[in-house]
């Protein structure tokens, strides 16, 4: 899930700190103290012993500090857009959407949970009462991005609190605040003391909680590179590993797709949050008789954005989370350039675009293909690359030409075209005249290097319990 955000982390032994630097302006924002390996270990051993206790709860109950939970939360509405603008860059006129999303999410996984652990009863073998039951797992380890930190951490911690577990939170470090402002709202909500419990550490020491003995599950969104990281540290146990990592989604615009929905969905698709989402669209394949009318409608478009201060609620395109983060978009821009591909955009048209900054202008780049790897590897920030594809079938062979797969989407005003494309597609899922979004009533899924595992919808709490079945006979 692209690269991780800039911070000064310490280890030394004269020092267990971490200093945030605000791409808004990159001065520290804030800095954090490291907790080291014994005061982890004891962290998720009361964790443990917290969640005995917690799994005796009774639905009704966990649902009801859930639901104060969300109250809580969203009084905190305005003071989280401000904190977010500052942490990774998003702008103020936008960032209110993860608050909203917060709240939906959570309000369908309250609800649904009864449905989704309710007890499995079989009845019909006389004599014998059989049923099977979704046990808590534990202490499940959730690792969380800098780029939505609430949301991707939400789809996991509700769900897990509900089912009867524990959680221990790790944020990226450019968002430690976020995970202490989630555990302190809980407490406020009344969540019982080592239920949630946010922790900052090192990459040593979390993979040591890992290939411990205490947590039961974990619950990674990241890069591959930390996918791998996590797989090996769990090596040695057996216990689950969910990922969401990288991401390449593409889309596909039909011949028959109406435009004037379909450009503006697609550029905001590509460039909201700076391109840094999950399922962002990194790469667009359009109908070659429709293809200079899309481009220019793209361009055009794009040029409306207002590249600037995130904290200025006129500014629709903020900084990357980090200079480092923008330096390597503008390195891969520059290498499919230097490749052949051209750049429709002029950076001059956005004042704000500084080199060696996080501030970037977006780009659009025509003449690409799949050599290049603004087509094939993570992005990660505002640019994309605009082909030219001959119908349906050479769409969905670039489409499926990625080592990821999140999502897909495919514009068009034929359902049935749409379902035959859907068929022969390799991802987790796929839109149809939308993108960039997640409902909460349907599993979130990747395949490929992009992960394995589910969360959201009544599907996500299978992963975070266990069946356990129940066979009495019973006396004559």
């Amino acid at each position: 899930m692209g690269v991780t955000g800039h911070v000064t982390e310490e280890n030394s032994k004269l020092s267990h700190s971490i200093q945030i630097v605000s791409p808004v302006n990159g001065e520290v924002y804030s800095q954090h103290s490291l907790s080291d390996q014994q005061q982890v270990t004891d962290a998720a051993l009361r964790a443990q012993q917290a969640q005995a206790q917690w799994a005796q709860v009774p639905m009704r109950d966990r649902q009801m500090i859930c639901r104060r939970f969300m109250r809580l939360f969203d009084q905190q509405r305005q003071q989280i857009v401000n904190e977010l603008a500052w942490l990774m860059g998003r702008p103020v006129a936008v960032g209110s959407g993860e608050v909203s999303g917060v709240i939906e999410r959570s309000t369908y996984l309250i609800d649904v949970a009864p449905e989704a652990l309710a007890d499995q009863h079989f009845d019909d073998l006389a004599g014998f009462d059989r049923w099977a039951s979704r046990e808590p797992l534990g202490v499940v380890f959730i690792i969380a991005p800098w780029n939505y930190p609430y949301l991707t951490s939400i789809n996991s911690i509700v769900p897990a609190l509900l089912a009867g577990n524990a959680v221990l939170l790790k944020h990226a470090s450019q968002t430690t605040p976020c995970a202490n402002r989630l555990a302190d709202t809980f407490s406020a909500a009344g969540l019982p003391d080592d239920l949630l419990v946010p922790l900052a550490m090192s990459h040593s020491v979390a993979a040591a909680l890992i290939g411990g003995s205490v947590v039961d599950q974990v619950v990674l969104t990241g890069s591959v590179e930390a996918g791998r990281t996590i797989q090996k540290a769990a090596a040695d146990r057996f216990i689950g590993v969910a990922t969401e990592l990288g991401g390449k989604d593409p889309a596909y615009v039909r011949a028959d797709a109406d435009l004037a929905h379909t450009v503006p969905a697609l550029v905001e698709g590509s460039f909201f949050n700076s391109g840094q989402s999950c399922c962002a669209i990194e790469r667009i394949y359009v109908h070659a008789g429709i293809f200079d009318e899309v481009v220019e409608l793209f361009v055009a478009e794009t040029n409306r954005l207002v590249l600037g201060n995130p904290l200025d609620p006129t500014t629709t395109l903020g900084p990357m989370v980090t200079a480092r983060a923008a330096d390597q978009v503008r390195l891969q821009v520059a290498d499919a350039v230097q490749a052949g591909a051209r750049s429709l955009i002029d950076a001059s048209d956005f004042p704000g675009d500084t080199p060696g900054t996080a501030y970037m202008a977006p780009q659009v780049l025509i003449d690409v293909d799949h050599q290049m790897a603004l087509m094939t590897e993570e992005t990660f920030g505002p640019a994309i690359g605009i082909m030219s594809v001959a119908d349906d079938a050479e769409a969905v062979r670039l489409m499926n030409d990625s080592r990821y797969g999140l999502s897909a989407s495919v514009w068009s005003r034929d359902p049935d075209a749409v379902r035959s494309i859907d068929h022969g597609l390799q991802t987790g899922t796929v839109f149809m005249n939308r993108c960039d979004y997640l409902d909460p009533m349907l599993p979130w899924v990747g395949v490929k290097d992009t992960g394995r595992g589910c969360s959201l919808s009544k599907w996500g709490f299978l992963a975070l319990t266990r069946p356990k079945s129940h066979h009495y006979r019973l006396p004559t």
